[in-house]
């Protein structure tokens, strides 16, 4: 069974959180957007100092799609922050978001 997830990147040197989502392990995704492998339009390409903030474990690619836009819609860096700070965000987004 292939995994998901929704990851969240952070740079320092912009100040800015990234949220993806990737079947690849979290820490592959990181290196490729390091490694600029990615198209040059990626958000991704504007700095080098990435690192991995949080990441939510998906049971489908419809649910690690749906927490990726529920956090983008979200635009805040306070909810990101609290992402990580309350574990419990994620899992109630998980049960929210759940495909049957």
């Amino acid at each position: 069974m292939e995994k998901f997830f929704v990851y969240i990147l952070h740079s320092n040197s912009l100040n800015r959180f990234y949220t993806g989502l990737t079947s690849l392990s979290v820490l592959e995704r990181l290196e490729n957007n390091i490694a600029k492998k990615y198209s040059i339009f990626n958000f991704t390409q504007k700095a080098n100092d990435w690192i991995l903030f949080h990441s939510i474990e998906c049971e489908s690619l419809s649910q690690a799609r749906m927490i990726e836009l529920h956090i983008k819609k979200m635009k805040s860096k306070i909810y990101i922050q609290n992402l990580k700070i309350y574990p419990e965000i994620s899992t109630k987004l998980k049960i929210k978001y759940k495909v049957n």
